[in-house]
């Protein structure tokens, strides 16, 4: 699969996901391991874990919002969350943007560190816990 973006990076790389972490998938693509060259469903965490690394793919404000809410009390302060939108040039109808996931985020203790291109089709932004609120 050709790296989506400007960058020659893989997306495994760009996303931050590395072998020992626990992953928690959200409304993925079909083509979702293809898209990260690797096939990462032995990492999937079972419902009594928290996962270190989440990846939430909305199409729609609404459902970013019900995702979220349902995902706040399995976020670890140390927890990355990629949030994965539509982009306008996939001409896909959407009424999430860049700046919806970063107002939401930062309305509920996160902040955005990075955005990258997932695919083609879909963007990403990545959401931490502010380090100065990680306990």
């Amino acid at each position: 699969m050709a790296n989506a973006g400007y960058s020659q990076t893989p997306l495994l790389k760009k996303l931050g996901i590395s072998h020992d972490m626990k992953v928690l998938l959200l409304n993925p693509p079909d083509d979702y391991f293809d898209l990260l060259s690797k096939d990462i469903s032995g990492q999937f965490c079972s419902k009594k874990e928290k996962p270190d690394f989440i990846h939430l793919f909305v199409k729609s404000e609404k459902e970013l919002v019900d995702n979220m809410q349902k995902l706040e009390n399995k976020i670890l302060p140390t927890t990355i969350i990629w949030v994965s939108w539509n982009k306008k040039s996939a001409k896909i109808p959407t009424d999430v943007t860049e700046d919806t996931i970063r107002n939401y985020a930062l309305q509920h203790d996160l902040v955005d560190v990075k955005v990258c291109a997932v695919s083609e089709i879909w963007s990403g932004l990545k959401l931490v816990v502010p380090v100065s609120k990680r306990k």
